[in-house]
């Protein structure tokens, strides 16, 4: 069982109330907005435990580390930002894609991820 310190406290209400998954350095830099001191292994042990515990998913982009949300969310899509690095969640699917599916094969799931600029960077 996992003790209940303030930085692990801290690292949980970075991910309550971020609005889209954020990656272990995310999740310091928003943390020490509540605890000055935190660091990086309370971050990624804090993280582990909570990916344990179903608590947090990781959301697996193509050639990046995982970022981290939190569980239970519906069905989702993100969109990774090619200025600033972050991930957002797109909200809505586009459906059934078994029509793109091969002949004979069966589709189990999908997984889809826009490409380009949020809103801040296409700005700039």
């Amino acid at each position: 069982m996992e003790r209940k310190t303030r930085q692990r406290d801290a690292i949980r209400q970075v991910f309550e109330e971020s609005p889209r998954p954020l990656g272990p350095q995310e999740g310091l830099d928003a943390g020490r907005q509540h605890v000055a001191w935190l660091g990086i292994a309370t971050v990624d042990r804090t993280i582990n435990s909570l990916v344990e515990t179903g608590w947090l998913v990781a959301v697996e982009l193509p050639g990046e580390a995982p970022r981290y949300e939190r569980s239970g969310a519906a069905h989702h899509h993100h969109f990774h930002c090619r200025g600033c690095a972050r991930v957002y969640e797109i909200h809505g699917c586009p459906g059934d894609l078994r029509e793109l599916t091969p002949a004979g094969f069966a589709l189990e799931g999908h997984e889809v991820v826009l490409y380009g600029r949020c809103a801040r960077c296409a700005a700039a």
